[in-house]
């Protein structure tokens, strides 16, 4: 459990410092979006955990980098629209 748990509090927070590095400038700063993706991370981990049972590893992992890229994609801010001239 200590090793899925860890694992996926790395993973979320790499897949956060990615996002954070690709998507500066539509997401919030960055003391937001770490601790997010952490978070993430360990809540899909603890969600698949608890709905696999112990034993599978690669699937925990997958489940906490998962969650951490849906709860970051809550963050994501959409795009500004550019108005025309003559609207």
């Amino acid at each position: 459990m200590i090793v899925e748990a860890l694992g996926s509090a790395l993973l979320g927070l790499a897949l956060a410092y990615l996002a954070g590095r690709l998507l500066a400038d539509r997401l919030p700063g960055r003391n937001l979006v770490l601790p997010t993706g952490l978070a993430g991370g360990l809540l899909g981990a603890f969600l698949t955990h608890s709905a696999l049972g112990a034993g599978h590893l690669l699937a925990t992992l997958a489940g906490g980098v998962l969650v951490a890229a849906a709860v970051l994609s809550l963050l994501i801010r959409p795009r500004r629209m550019r108005h025309s001239a003559h609207a």
